[in-house]
């Protein structure tokens, strides 16, 4: 069974590198490409039409959006869903006037990846000066470009909450314990949102999961693969 994973924000597929071998046990890997649209359904069309019939969804962070997306678009291909470090709550105030300045602003012909301050926030605290780890985050930005930061900048988050009771497929959802971008209370929203879903909670991480926590990750998905109905036993619901 394929696993299609969907990044987040200015990242692209080398988010996966350091889980890649331990989900490719469950069959080949496949990456959304969210380059090229700003807009939530865009996106989400744009991955279906490269997309298996059939396929295990793992979004992070803003992919976490494009993942439900393609869930309402196309439920009966997505055999089970994960949600990593993500949130069903629309942007902010503060989010939509930055996005307009962005629109606003001439595009960039040298554009340089995400700020070292801004790639800092999305780290836990402890690995703010990881200059190795920063310079990795800010190296895909750069592959993506200044086209991909506009496009991406753009993209409306709409909250879902009202539409969370639509997805029906087994779904994992996973925080981090010291995300200063998406705090647990969101990754709980969502779970309870989402019946029968299951929770888990790498303690010892910021946003950055795949990046920052690889292990811990890999064994919560692993040991949640391995009971998919095809691999195992089912997860049992939580409710």
């Amino acid at each position: 069974m394929t696993i299609l994973l969907v990044p987040g924000y200015m990242l692209d597929e080398t988010l996966w590198d350091d889980v890649r071998a331990p989900l490719a046990r469950f069959g080949p890997l496949a990456h959304a490409d969210l380059r090229h649209d700003s807009t939530l359904e865009d996106m989400a069309r744009r991955t279906l039409a490269s997309a298996p019939s059939s396929f295990i969804l793992v979004g992070f962070s803003m992919g976490g959006y494009v993942a439900r997306e393609i869930v309402r678009q196309a439920p009966e291909r997505v055999r089970a869903l994960v949600q990593i470090a993500t949130s069903t709550r629309p942007d902010s105030d503060a989010v939509r006037q930055g996005k307009r300045r962005v629109a606003n602003a001439a595009p960039s012909v040298s554009f340089a990846g995400l700020s070292r301050s801004a790639i800092a926030t999305s780290l836990h605290p402890d690995a703010a000066g990881d200059e190795a780890l920063i310079e990795r985050v800010r190296m895909m930005g750069v592959r993506l470009g200044a086209e991909a930061f506009r496009n991406q900048s753009m993209l409306e988050r709409p909250g879902d909450l009202d539409l969370l009771d639509a997805i029906r497929c087994p779904t994992l959802v996973i925080a981090a314990g010291h995300d200063r971008l998406r705090g647990v209370d969101e990754l709980q929203e969502l779970h309870a949102g989402i019946a029968g879903s299951e929770f888990a909670l790498i303690e010892d991480s910021g946003h950055m999961i795949p990046l920052e926590a690889p292990q811990a990750l890999c064994d919560v998905l692993v040991a949640w693969l391995e009971r998919l109905p095809g691999t195992g036993q089912a997860p049992p619901p939580m409710r």
